[in-house]
């Protein structure tokens, strides 16, 4: 009787539109086309191990499952957020049974990236063995993230985002197989394909869910006005620890040093609305006005250190102009890393330079035994001197020449040190200094 009232588990939209043929799939072009590394895989008749390495709901788990019934092979799924090595264990004993009944076995592991060494390292026998054919996943950099020893034994493939047109086929899917009674205007289409961000897992999400909202409030007609009403929408996809992380990042620092403003601009709002720490990027941005503008123009350290002050007191969001403000400003101020290729290069000498005596004559000498030894002697107090320089005068260890690292650039305030830079020389080689 009970079993009347017993409700059904009903598939989400992403399940259920899930594709089951190759040709099904949207998107990863690149990899599945005619003549293309991931199509040929499927046509040469032998499955191989593979990493399949890309962000989240760009098809990763399909492909393994797709593998699986291409090959006719069963096939076993782990996640590395919760199983082990016991978990390893027991799928390999389930595959010896497979294998005693014929059937091959396909070990998909989602988040690959999860397991520590040692469980990648129980991986490895039954790779290599051949009693499994191993498929990973993973959203990280499988260079840093997946044991070299592994790593070696599978081929990777780099999956992309989504496009924008690719993300509308699989709206026109999902309307035609599951959804055929809403009516989405074109415009809430592309509201629906903004928010979900390459992401083909999460639009398929947020179609479900305008879905039910239409339903509860008795409409079939989806404007955008309606999802930004009955969606709880989020950020775009940001991942606060791995490579898109990095990546965006590296974009801002290029677009400073490279002089655009408004990519630089793009950069940090991009972060910043994904959810990167502000006082984070805050750091960085003082970071690139000392490391790719430095003295060519040194208002620039100032407005960056004043940008992340700003912040501190303000908070957000209001801080955030100051360092919007702050990325303009060192894009456009004049460029040079001469001062930290300077620093670069002492730090590189010194450090495999043997420990050299400070000169006498630049000691201190505040005893009377130092001053009888002669530290300071013969020191030449600048301020004594014409024009403030002692010309000629040495102040590096003895045995190490000018070694020139800092080469003041011709742009900004550095035209001026270099100016000066070759006055001072020149003076020294009128006072016989070599």
């Amino acid at each position: 009787m009970a079993d009347l009232f017993k409700l059904e588990p009903t598939a989400p939209l992403a399940e259920a539109l899930r594709p089951a043929t190759l040709d099904e799939v949207i998107g990863q072009s690149h990899l599945l086309g005619a003549g293309k590394p991931l199509r040929l895989a499927f046509e040469s008749g032998k499955p191989h191990s593979m990493i399949l390495w890309g962000p989240p709901g760009v098809g990763k788990t399909t492909l393994a499952r797709l593998t699986a019934n291409a090959f006719k092979c069963e096939f076993i799924a782990l996640s590395a957020v919760f199983s082990g090595v016991k978990d390893i264990r027991a799928a390999m004993e389930q595959a010896e049974q497979n294998l005693s009944m014929g059937k091959h076995t396909i070990l998909f592991v989602d988040e690959i990236h999860r397991f520590n060494k040692s469980q990648q390292d129980a991986l490895l026998p039954y790779a290599e063995s051949g009693l499994v054919t191993f498929i990973g996943a993973t959203t990280e950099n499988p260079s840093f993230e997946v044991n070299s020893a592994l790593l070696s034994r599978a081929q990777v493939y780099v999956l992309q985002s989504l496009t924008d047109d690719e993300l509308k086929q699989l709206v026109a899917r999902a309307q035609a197989e599951a959804l055929a009674h809403l009516q989405i205007d074109e415009a809430a289409i592309d509201t629906l394909v903004g928010y979900a961000d390459g992401d083909a897992r999460r639009l398929l999400n947020l179609l479900e869910q305008t879905s039910t909202a239409a339903r509860a409030a008795g409409t079939e007609h989806i404007t955008p006005e309606f999802i930004q009403n009955a969606l709880t929408l989020n950020a775009r996809r940001f991942d606060k620890g791995g490579d898109n992380f990095y990546d965006q990042i590296s974009a801002l620092h290029k677009s400073v040093r490279g002089s655009h403003p408004d990519a630089a601009l793009y950069w940090l709002t991009r972060m910043l609305d994904g959810g990167a720490d502000p006082r984070y990027l805050s750091r960085r941005i003082v970071r690139m006005a000392w490391e790719d503008i430095g003295l060519a123009d040194p208002r620039a350290m100032q407005i960056a250190n004043d940008a992340a002050l700003t912040f501190e007191r303000l908070g957000s969001p209001e801080g955030e102009l100051a360092l919007g403000q702050a990325v303009i400003y060192l894009a456009v101020a004049a460029k040079s890393n001469a001062g930290y290729n300077a620093y670069n290069q002492a730090r590189a000498f010194v450090k495999q330079d043997k420990s050299r005596e400070v000169p006498v004559h630049l000691r201190n000498a505040p005893t009377k035994l130092m001053k009888e030894l002669g530290y300071g002697h013969e020191y030449r107090y600048a301020h004594d001197e014409p024009n403030a320089y002692a010309a000629g005068e040495t102040y590096l260890p003895d045995g190490i020449g000018d070694p020139g690292w800092y080469q003041p650039v011709p742009r900004g305030l550095e035209i001026k040190i270099g100016e000066k830079l070759a006055v001072l020389k020149k003076w020294d080689e009128e006072a016989g200094k070599k």
